[in-house]
């Protein structure tokens, strides 16, 4: 059984931002759009819960480097 589309649309992270979550269901994840974290999805059942949560890796952006500037 997959997740209601209905429920999907009404579900957010449980952080105090409250961001819409993403469906991966391929992982069984639904990731928050705000802070990155992965709440996985056991019989059907999304696990909301901020202490089972996976924090994503971070994307390095354009502007971090380990290296710093030559002047």
């Amino acid at each position: 059984m997959a997740l209601d589309p209905q429920l999907l649309e009404i579900l957010a992270c449980p952080d105090t931002h409250h961001a819409p979550l993403v469906h991966d269901a391929a992982a069984s994840t639904l990731t928050c759009t705000e802070c990155g974290r992965e709440f996985r999805i056991e019989d059907d059942i999304p696990v909301l819960l901020l202490d089972e949560a996976r924090t994503a890796p971070a994307v390095p952006g354009p502007h971090d480097t380990d290296q710093e500037d030559d002047l």
